[in-house]
């Protein structure tokens, strides 16, 4: 009988430890992301390469960023690295203006399929709430070393977001039957504006690589669903890369969901953005006024 409790005691201790050491799992991993722009005609016009390297210098801060993923095994957030500023480095209204358009830090779980945005948009705070997207992935049976981690392949098509200017493009890059469409139409293009010039395409293709040695569902930003941590992923012009994975760090972070910031749909926030755009196009397109649009 005492065998039999002490079994029983040596049973309800393991799965209690189990348990715990589930909870507490925690990793962490460092991304570098990287956007590549095509300078040529950017904006609808030539420039000279004195011109393409300062516009390209000024965008930097916006094409190459540092992003921390702290997960767990249903949760993660997914943050910019804070830096300082340094002297010169071309910040300043432009790049106020352009950190308006780009994510700010995300929250992810992956069990409830919820993805919420903190977004800060021109002085204003914004929640933006989500579904996660589920990407069909199909497995391609490649592999390669990432860091000490073998990853495998896997692939998927994307609807892309219609304000997701990382990968926005000219018409001109699209397929020739599109091209000979366009040419037909470009007197409705307005010269004027380069906006007009741009567009989004409606899908990409994304290509991922991801490690069972970590077998979690999570990755960068949006990206999950594979049987492993993925660390780098191609989408469109940007590459998405892990430089450092820390497994269960000594000093863990409390991942919670964020709650500051006005609530609104991804549909939403779309729709801001765009009654924006179209504001600062009859302030500086020297259109004329209905005046200025409040949130």
């Amino acid at each position: 009988m005492k065998s039999i409790s002490i079994k029983l005691c040596v049973v309800l201790i393991t799965l209690f430890s189990n348990t715990l050491l589930a909870q507490e799992f925690q990793g962490k991993a460092i991304y570098q992301s990287k956007t590549t722009v095509d300078m040529d005609n950017f904006g609808g016009r030539q420039m000279s390469e004195e011109q393409k390297k300062m516009i390209t210098e000024r965008m930097k801060s916006m094409l190459e960023k540092t992003f921390i993923l702290t997960f767990n095994r249903t949760e993660s957030t997914y943050k910019e690295e804070e830096k300082l500023e340094t002297p010169g480095s071309g910040g300043g209204p432009w790049r106020g203006m352009m950190s308006s358009f780009t994510g700010g830090p995300q929250y992810k779980n992956v069990k409830e399929s919820k993805l919420l945005q903190e977004q800060e948009f021109f002085g204003k705070q914004f929640l933006v709430v989500d579904e996660l997207e589920t990407l069909e992935w199909k497995m391609q049976g490649e592999t390669k070393q990432i860091g000490q981690y073998t990853c495998y392949k896997a692939t998927a098509v994307k609807k892309v977001d219609e304000m997701d200017f990382m990968n926005m493009r000219r018409r001109r890059d699209r397929d020739n039957d599109e091209k000979e469409k366009a040419e037909k139409s470009k007197d409705s293009i307005d010269r004027d504006d380069p906006m007009s010039e741009l567009e989004v395409p409606k899908e990409i293709t994304i290509t991922a690589w991801y490690t069972p040695q970590i077998p979690v569902n999570q990755g960068p930003g949006e990206y999950w669903g594979l049987p492993g941590l993925i660390l780098e992923v191609n989408a469109g012009r940007t590459t998405i890369l892990c430089s450092k994975i820390v497994m269960n760090p000594e000093e863990k972070e409390e991942i919670k969901m964020p709650s500051k910031g006005k609530e609104v749909t991804r549909e939403e926030y779309n729709q801001i953005m765009k009654d924006k755009i179209e504001e600062m196009r009859e302030m500086y397109g020297g259109r004329g006024g209905r005046g200025n649009r409040r949130f």
